[in-house]
C-alpha cells in the first residue's frame, strides 16, 4: 500500500539535501605559481577569552603542515624571535611587514591564524568543547595571499546523547562531559582536529601537497572534484 506520509518524508529529505550547495573548491593558482617551500606559523590572534587557545592551536597546525610536505619553522623559536624584539601582542606581530618576515625568517610564506572559538560551553541538555580558526597563507617575497580557510570541530561530534534515563540522566551526563572536557584540556584535542581540517592536504580546500610529500604536484581533493 502506498504510504503517502513515508513518501512526502523521503521527498522532503530529498529536496534539502539538493538544496545543500558543496563547498566552494578553493582557486590554487596562486599557490602553484609561488610554490612555497617553507611555512612560519605566526602567533595566533585570539578572539576568545581562553588564554591557553593561541599555545594549543598554533602547536597542534604544526602536523597537518609538515604532513603536507612543507618545511615549517620550530613555533617556539618563533615566539622567542619575536619576543626579543618586543612584539609579545599576535596582533603587532601580524602588522609586522612581510619583506621583515622574509629578511628575518628566510621562509618563503606566513600563516596568519585567528581563533574565533575556542573551549568548553554549557547549553541545557549537552556541553561541548569547540575550536574554529580561520587562516591565510601570505608569500613572503610578493605579499601575496596565497591560501585562505576556515575550520571548525567540536566534542559534540563524538558525543552520543540518546536521552537514556530522561531529563534527569541527561543532565548529569552533560555535567559530567562538562567537567571532564575542562578539566583535561579538550580542546587541545579539538584544536588538532580542527587544524587537520583546515590545513592537511587530504582535506577539501586544505593546502596543496608540498616538495617533501611524494604526492608533490599531484591534485588535492577540490581539485579532483571539479
Amino acid at each position: 500500500m502506498f504510504n503517502f506520509k513515508s513518501y512526502t518524508v523521503v521527498a522532503l529529505i530529498v529536496l534539502l539535501a539538493g538544496c545543500v550547495s558543496p563547498p566552494t573548491a578553493h582557486d590554487y593558482t596562486s599557490f602553484k605559481q609561488a610554490d612555497p617551500h617553507s611555512i612560519i606559523i605566526l602567533p595566533p590572534i585570539n578572539n576568545t577569552p581562553e588564554v591557553i587557545a593561541p599555545y594549543s592551536v598554533m602547536t597542534q597546525m604544526v602536523a597537518p603542515i609538515a604532513e603536507s610536505g612543507f618545511y615549517v619553522f620550530p613555533v617556539a623559536v618563533v615566539e622567542q624571535t619575536f619576543k626579543g624584539n618586543g612584539l609579545s601582542v599576535a596582533n603587532d606581530v601580524h602588522q609586522v611587514p612581510f619583506k621583515k618576515l622574509h629578511e628575518i625568517f628566510g621562509a618563503d610564506s606566513a600563516l596568519y591564524i585567528t581563533i574565533e572559538e575556542y573551549g568548553t560551553s554549557y547549553v541545557v541538555l549537552s556541553s561541548e568543547t569547540a575550536v574554529t580558526v580561520s587562516a591565510s597563507l601570505v608569500d613572503l617575497r610578493t605579499g601575496e595571499q596565497l591560501w585562505q580557510g576556515k575550520a571548525k570541530a567540536s566534542s559534540a561530534e563524538q558525543q552520543n546523547n540518546n536521552g537514556g534515563g530522561g531529563l534527569v540522566g541527561m543532565l548529569v551526563v552533560a555535567a559530567i562531559n562538562q567537567i571532564a572536557e575542562t578539566i583535561t584540556d579538550k580542546g587541545f584535542e579539538i584544536a588538532a582536529i580542527t587544524s587537520t581540517r583546515l590545513l592537511s592536504s587530504d582535506s577539501y580546500n586544505g593546502l596543496l601537497y608540498g616538495p617533501r610529500s611524494p604526492n608533490y604536484g599531484k591534485p588535492v581533493p577540490s581539485e579532483k572534484k571539479k
